[in-house]
């Protein structure tokens, strides 16, 4: 394979039909491409799929995660309790305000949040003093009030990722958070249609995010959706998402500093129209899924995913394994490569991105859960679309190389 030639089997495939064109198609053919039916029309689904009052249309799962920091009037010098095993964008989120991520390190099994460093890490930076301080980073930022007084990071939220499209332990984040009365913002960026003990994810959040990359369950290109059953949250955030135009404003003006967070009608169709699908993609996917599991059994030394028993339903979003601790990822990434099979590591932590070792002095060794599924996970091309064929060649690859 040379770099101009596609790969054998992509690294994902969205699942458009010719239903989803239409949908786009109908929107082309109208005046409204912006603000129009189509965005009604994918809330209302997105409520009738969860049960929440209130469902907002964002162009993006960052904008969501953003306004979600925002409705909770999260601000500098506050701390929100997330991990460091995830996207940059449940951490980004937080920074965005000024306020402070800080980490707790995951569980090995799931790779979502580890609830017995959860309950610790709260009970601790409610109390303050010495037993706050060694959760918070070495380069700790220095908060002042209005006044001028220097401050001490306050506690103010939790954010729990569904990593990889399988449910946080929520009843034990809820039980810790109603504890300390902290409200969770639960990132199911990944998890859409995922059941935790046979509850949406995304519910057990006060806020819940989804996001619509092309890789994702369902796509609109890019966009994403809050849920909440807020009155007050769902009020801000929905004027926050349209340049701060709140309830009772005219076209130019603007009660609060917002966003131009808004989700087009283009994007808004084709989610209407693929989400009327999406037990059926959720099916797809979950054999392919059962593919890989069938075909990694002959490899012992590859770890796949495991789907614990409070995951009802599991919501694939990606098909990452494990490889042997010691084993060489680049050597393994780059041969899948030159056989048409690409690979990425998921996830590369957080705390240990460039910007954000820098900012707080996070160094190796800091979270080392995250840090060593970190270097062990490798994402196999994956998408609800692909052929049984597919993937025993990428698993035949992989027994080859492992």
């Amino acid at each position: 394979m040379t770099k101009n030639n596609p790969p054998v089997v992509p690294m994902s495939s969205p699942d458009i039909i010719e239903e989803d064109r239409n949908a786009v198609r109908s929107v082309i053919n109208t005046t409204y491409l912006s603000m129009g039916p189509w965005i009604d029309r994918f809330e209302e689904a997105f409520r009738q799929l969860t049960g929440c009052r209130y469902a907002i249309g964002v162009n993006s799962g960052t904008a969501g995660l953003h306004l979600a920091i925002r409705a909770l009037g999260i601000q500098r010098g506050d701390i929100v309790i997330t991990t460091p095993f995830s996207f940059v964008a449940s951490t980004n989120a937080i920074l965005f305000e000024n306020a402070l991520p800080v980490f707790v390190d995951v569980d090995p099994v799931t790779g979502n949040m580890d609830t017995t460093q959860l309950a610790q890490a709260v009970e601790d930076l409610s109390a303050g003093g010495a037993d706050a301080r060694r959760w918070l980073p070495r380069k700790l930022p220095r908060y002042f009030d209005d006044a001028g007084s220097e401050i001490f990071p306050r506690l103010k939220a939790l954010l729990p990722i569904d990593v990889f499209g399988q449910p946080a332990d929520m009843d034990a984040i809820r039980q810790i958070a109603d504890h300390r009365n902290l409200p969770i913002i639960e990132d199911s960026c990944e998890a859409l249609g995922a059941m935790y003990k046979n509850t949406p994810s995304g519910k057990t959040g006060d806020i819940g995010i989804f996001a619509f990359y092309p890789n994702k369950q369902i796509t609109t290109g890019e966009g994403g959706m809050i849920i909440t059953d807020n009155e007050q949250y769902a009020k801000t955030m929905l004027a926050l998402r349209n340049q701060g135009r709140a309830p009772g404003d005219n076209w130019l003006q603007h009660t609060l500093l917002g966003y131009n967070y808004r989700m087009d009608e283009m994007s808004a169709a084709m989610g209407t129209s693929q989400i009327k699908r999406l037990d059926y993609l959720l099916t797809e996917r979950q054999k392919v899924a059962d593919m890989y599991a069938h075909h990694l059994a002959s490899i012992p030394s590859i770890e796949p995913l495991t789907i614990v028993p409070t995951t009802t339903r599991m919501s694939w979003f990606v098909y990452v394994v494990r490889i042997p601790r010691g084993a060489n990822r680049k050597v393994i990434a780059d041969r899948l490569a030159e056989k048409g099979i690409p690979v990425r590591p998921y996830f590369l932590p957080i705390h240990l991105q460039p910007y954000m070792a820098e900012r707080f002095g996070y160094k190796a060794g800091d979270y080392p859960v995250t840090e060593d599924l970190g270097e062990r996970g490798l994402a196999l091309p994956f998408s609800g679309v692909m052929k049984e064929e597919q993937v025993e060649f990428v698993c035949r690859a992989l027994r080859e190389l492992v």
